[in-house]
């Protein structure tokens, strides 16, 4: 009998792996479900891919994957087909024709085969784990137990538009900043090793003792010519260094806790693991997935180990019947309206939906908080890079009008 290694929330709340001889990867989910378990990934024991394929994945993989968008929007077109009363196929082969983009006709085209061949639509997904995450593949599994599918995927869409959202106006806001701090480094080591060094000679000639200033930058200017690649070197060094160090539990929990207590950007990256914590929550939920469970999937996709641990403390508090979000108040990581709305969610019984319009309110105050601290970000830059272009143009200036002293 053939062995698959398979990926489970247990009814405790946490995350399962193993081996299991079954006859095929069904049975396995079907095995799982019948302990309380809500499958996420099962497949063969030996499909592992060879060397040189990892490799190639991992350096052209992009190509083969659906983007984040891709994802969203096949995930809508979807759930409107079935909502409309289409069935499976005729929906697959739909998306099929649209597709514009060549890798995304192919996945679903493999998908559309391997559902007319008889395979769960979840178990189609999974074929390509790159294009579809564990939380996809596990929710579209219980959507199709359930009979909800249609449901499951409107809920998967708005999960997949949220979440896009949220990193396209991060990413967005920080783009005109990084822009403008680049431009600015680059400007300041132009002037200290292309354009100083034409001056250097003329001071050096006329034989007078330069102004303070002007030793400084001269000074500063030689330091960046001389061991400029050698720091930026070392950068490049630390830089992989440090992520390697974050790799580990244990520097990662102290970094992800630090960056929390950063006055400005710790405030606004409890926004928005709120906004994910909420969002993913309320939707694990409602789409009839248990608290416990629920709890242990959050904790694995929320991407902040300090935020992962209150939660795993929070899923042994839930355990003993104890309330989610008096656990959760004690961590101190999430604001104080998420507990809120948590809370009066437990009370009313309602902890899916008021767990999804806390979603809706942190998505909002990210999107203020960004704008605000970009808006405050950009005349900073501006201000403080003129201020050093400034500063070495006037030390030049300041050395040539003593020299004009001298030579009167």
């Amino acid at each position: 009998m053939p062995s698959f290694r398979y990926t489970a929330i247990t009814p405790a709340g946490e995350t399962a792996t193993g081996l299991m001889e079954a006859p095929s990867e069904q049975a396995v989910i079907d095995i799982l479900r019948r302990q309380g378990s809500l499958p996420m990934r099962a497949e063969p024991a030996d499909r592992s891919p060879g060397v040189v394929a990892s490799l190639l994945g991992a350096e052209f993989g992009r190509g083969r994957r659906l983007s984040g968008q891709d994802l969203a929007e096949l995930t809508r077109e979807l759930a409107v087909m079935l909502g409309a009363g289409q069935d499976l196929d005729r929906a697959l082969r739909f998306l099929v024709d649209i597709a514009v983009k060549k890798q995304v006709r192919a996945i679903l085209a493999q998908i559309r085969d391997a559902v007319r061949d008889g395979s769960p639509f979840a178990a189609a997904l999974q074929q390509h784990p790159a294009s579809f995450p564990n939380l996809y593949i596990g929710l579209v599994r219980a959507g199709e137990a359930g009979g909800m599918l249609a449901d499951t995927l409107n809920r998967l869409a708005d999960l997949l538009e949220k979440q896009r959202a949220l990193r396209a106006s991060v990413i967005s806001s920080l783009i005109y900043p990084a822009i403008l701090l680049v431009a600015g480094i680059g400007s300041i080591v132009l002037l200290l090793t292309q354009v100083l060094p034409q001056f250097v000679p003329m001071f050096e000639q006329a034989g007078a003792s330069l102004p303070r200033p002007t030793q400084i930058v001269i000074a500063l200017g030689n330091a960046v010519t001389s061991y400029g690649l050698y720091v930026a070197v070392a950068c490049v060094v630390l830089f992989v260094a440090v992520r390697q160090a974050l790799a580990r539990p244990g520097p990662r929990l102290w970094w992800d806790r630090t960056m929390l207590r950063i006055p400005v950007a710790g405030t606004l990256s409890r926004e928005v693991l709120a906004a994910r914590f909420s969002r993913t929550l309320g939707t694990l939920l409602q789409n009839g997935v248990p608290l416990i469970a629920s709890l242990g999937i959050v904790a694995d996709v929320i991407g902040n180990s300090a935020a992962a641990a209150a939660v795993r403390a929070a899923t042994e508090t839930a355990k003993g019947g104890a309330g989610l979000s008096r656990s959760l108040q004690q961590s101190g990581i999430f604001p104080i309206r998420t507990i809120y709305l948590l809370r009066l969610g437990e009370e009313t019984a309602q902890l899916g939906g008021m767990s999804l319009r806390a979603a809706e309110i942190h998505e909002e105050q990210s999107r203020i908080g960004i704008q605000r601290v970009t808006a405050l970000l950009v005349p900073v830059l501006i201000l403080t890079m003129g201020v050093a272009v400034a500063g070495i143009v006037s030390s030049l200036l300041l050395a040539m009008l003593s020299l004009n002293d001298l030579a009167q």
